[in-house]
């Protein structure tokens, strides 16, 4: 399998954005790049705010949003404990058997994973032992502003302690000039490349304008290459 599990330092901090943007950037690449959301909790699949509508929606994936996302429940809680209140759990090898039966038909996927890498997805495992599981590159999407070090050095510990390569960081809702620094600490302290600070971003967001936040903001030539099916 090749691709990416995108991860994230906590909800909520663009990792569906980063990984449509990334996608469409591999696709205008000639790379066949499918995606996919295995858990998702806090929308169903089929609510156009959810992020498999809008990775559906972003990316114009084949796959319909129930491929996207094959496990979504409606509490905006863990998805351990949103499956546990519809009376649901979700096995580590059903989740990672759904990613595979998108991969197969892609050159390439990208994997969103839900919150952390230490959230809970299902009984006795969780998003990390997910990555572990699929055996692709990590890549870190972290907040830009303060307290992002800390945050994205503990996630680059756990990731390492779980047998993860970790591929780089995004640093994504950039203000100012000061991600800059914490790009530069992030890398010293965790001993990872940051690939991209990606600015924040108002008003509709269209593949066009996904599309070009990749080409300016991230080193989608380092980040392809991770893939293992970059092109010339």
């Amino acid at each position: 399998m090749n691709g990416l599990f995108v991860t994230g330092t906590d909800t909520g901090v663009g990792k569906t954005v980063v990984t449509a943007a990334l996608t469409l950037a591999l696709r205008a690449r000639g790379v066949d790049a499918g995606v996919v959301k295995p858990v998702q909790s806090g929308a169903l699949a089929d609510d156009p705010e959810g992020d498999a509508a809008l990775l559906k929606r972003w990316t114009g994936v084949p796959e319909s949003v129930d491929e996207i996302a094959p496990y979504c429940f409606a509490a905006p809680l863990a998805p351990l404990i949103a499956a546990e209140l519809e009376g649901c759990a979700v096995s580590l090898a059903d989740a990672a058997a759904a990613v595979e039966a998108v991969a197969a038909r892609h050159e390439a996927v990208l994997v969103e994973g839900a919150g952390g890498l230490l959230v809970p997805a299902g009984p006795g495992w969780t998003i990390g032992d997910l990555a572990a599981e699929l055996g692709l590159p990590l890549l870190v999407v972290a907040r830009a502003g303060l307290g992002t070090v800390n945050h994205t050095a503990l996630t680059v510990l756990a990731a390492r302690q779980l047998g993860l390569r970790v591929a780089g960081v995004v640093l994504n809702g950039a203000a100012d000039d000061r991600s800059r620094e914490n790009a530069r600490m992030i890398e010293e302290l965790a001993g990872v490349q940051v690939l991209g600070c990606t600015p924040a971003l108002e008003g509709e967001l269209t593949r066009e304008r996904l599309l070009l936040l990749a080409e300016e903001h991230l080193d989608v030539h380092a980040i392809s290459h991770e893939t293992e099916v970059s092109r010339a």
